[in-house]
């Protein structure tokens, strides 16, 4: 074993960059999250996932929906809303915590393809600088109100705040998650426990809310639908849950229990308390819009303040700024985390290259910086409506292939993530998702009326879902392997490790192909940054790996 061992050391062709080869930063960003390296508990995945939903943007969505179009119309979208993201995110939720994969490698083997899956990295990217951008604007408005930091500026410091968390990855997010938790739990709750106490009959004068453009307190399908489409756009949420599920230890006989309890707790329950502080948002927005104006209004600092006012005097507005600077770190460390991860998947498959995580966290705060900059907080209902569209069509899709294809034997039962076993484009997942969009867009532009203009996303969604069985039916399944995995059906110990013959580190067998280039293993990273092997390995079948498996350690 240490003969072979020298032996791939002295051929190996690549050596990643400094940043690109340290786990500790790097969390196999690309890659199966090895069993070695998942060494956290179920509650401390759990916890590190959930103090990712500590955004405030919640409290400015829920504002906006119940604002425009009424409480009555604007509560039951937000919860209609929350029981489609619970639905459609347990399947994923689980998926990414059995075979240790984020979103995009779940994409991958769910019916898009390799490549197929870059297109919704960049959807899935996208929603992280679109929700970073939106919460460092509220971290501006805080600036701003309790210091007096011009917005640029402030916008500025909310994006740099973040970079020690997300440069340095899991092991210092958890740590950040776990200690800013009790302060952040108290501050949630605080507002409404003033409301509660010291005005009790505002939460009756809330339900008959008409809003503040003429929608009435009675229901209207056109405000439901309109209300439901704006808080769908979260539905991308369960992709940055998935990020950290993914460290899930393996499900034994001895934690079933608490394994399944943080799955459901840290992957779709995170909606629970989401449509909860949605409808929170909307209590304070409505209670403080007489001093403050609908403006200020849709800007969480702005209610917040005026809940805690009587219970905290002078020192409300230290406590309310304290508490959105805590929220928007944990958030926003999250989106800036997430958003690498993204980032680096699209950029690795399309220049065959990897510098490393860290630099995409760079990207990733820069792109959303300069959405702040540009004002995106004021167009918050038209860029979640629109983008809601392709996110869930995205989403039913990969959920679609979960629940039906793969039980019913039309996909295979594994998730299949690496090129070296993979179509370039499957047309069952892709395909339906690129239908299930184009149609709701339209729709949403009015092509087939006010009515389905209104509930275009619900159309994506069961678009998605009726395509993917009925293409997986049509094309007999047989996009979705280019080749036998022969190296997972072997039976090996999916804990033993096999040293890539091009890099030379071990790495476990889920994350090891057959190479015919190479005449032997090859890490699944190594297999994407290959740019001269033409997929050669797709036309002349299985190789042995022809290394011994190291003993797992």
């Amino acid at each position: 074993m240490t003969e072979t061992l020298s032996n791939a050391e002295e051929t190996a062709k690549r050596r990643y960059a400094p940043l690109a080869a340290n786990e500790n930063r790097e969390d196999y960003s690309l890659r199966f999250a090895a069993h070695s390296f998942r060494k956290w508990s179920p509650f401390v995945v759990a916890t590190t996932a959930l103090g990712g939903i500590a955004y405030l943007a919640d409290f400015a969505i829920g504002a906006s929906i119940v604002l425009s179009y009424g409480f009555t119309s604007g509560v039951l979208a937000i919860l209609a809303a929350a029981v489609v993201i619970f639905v459609t995110g347990v399947p994923i939720a689980a998926a990414c915590a059995k075979s240790g994969v984020d979103m995009d490698l779940l994409t991958r083997g769910a019916g898009f393809g390799y490549f197929g899956s870059t297109l919704t990295s960049l959807v899935y990217a996208s929603f992280t600088v679109i929700f970073f951008s939106l919460e460092g604007s509220i971290m501006g408005q805080a600036f701003e109100l309790a210091l007096g930091i011009p917005l640029p500026i402030g916008y500025l410091l909310a994006t740099l705040i973040v970079l020690p968390f997300a440069l340095y990855g899991m092991g210092a997010v958890a740590k950040m998650q776990t200690w800013t938790q009790p302060l952040w739990i108290a501050g949630l709750v605080l507002p409404f426990v003033v409301v509660l106490v010291r005005e009790p009959g505002k939460f009756a004068e809330f339900a008959h809310f008409g809003g503040t453009e003429g929608a009435g307190s009675g229901f209207s399908a056109i405000g439901f639908g309109l209300g439901m489409g704006v808080a769908l756009s979260l539905i991308g949420q369960i992709g940055e849950q998935a990020d950290y599920l993914r460290f899930m230890p393996e499900k034994t006989a001895e934690n079933k229990r608490s394994w399944w309890a943080a799955v459901l707790a840290a992957g779709p329950g995170w909606v629970i308390l989401g449509a909860a502080k949605q409808i929170g948002g909307a209590l304070l927005a409505f209670l403080a819009l007489g001093v403050v104006g609908k403006t200020h209004a849709l800007e969480p600092i702005a209610p917040y303040l005026e809940a805690v006012k009587p219970a905290l005097g002078p020192v409300a507005l230290t406590f309310a700024a304290l508490f959105v600077v805590v929220s928007q770190i944990k958030i926003n460390t999250t989106n800036a985390y997430s958003g690498s991860l993204s980032f680096a998947n699209f950029f690795s498959r399309v220049l065959h290259k990897h510098p490393g995580r860290v630099w995409y966290v760079l990207v990733n705060c820069g792109i959303a910086l300069a959405l702040m900059e540009f004002g995106a907080f004021g167009f918050l209902n038209k860029i979640l409506g629109f983008y809601s569209n392709v996110a869930i069509a995205w989403i039913g899709a990969v959920c679609a292939d979960l629940v039906i294809a793969k039980p019913l034997g039309l996909s295979p039962r594994y998730i299949e993530f690496k090129r070296a076993y993979l179509h370039k484009i499957n047309p069952v997942g892709f395909g339906s998702m690129l239908v299930a969009s184009a149609v709701s867009i339209v729709a949403y532009f009015g092509a087939f009326g006010e009515f389905l203009a209104a509930f275009s996303p619900l159309l994506a969604l069961v678009i998605a879902i009726v395509l993917v069985p009925t293409l997986a039916v049509a094309t007999k399944g047989k996009y979705y392997l280019a080749r036998e995995n022969t190296v997972m059906t072997t039976g090996a110990d999916p804990r033993a490790t096999h040293t890539c013959s091009v890099c030379g580190d071990p790495y476990e067998l889920p994350d090891v192909a057959d190479c015919a280039k190479q005449g032997g293993p090859i890490c699944s990273l190594c297999c994407t940054l290959d740019n001269t092997c033409h997929d050669v390995c797709q036309t002349v079948g299985p190789v042995s790996l022809g290394l011994p498996a190291v003993r797992a350690t």
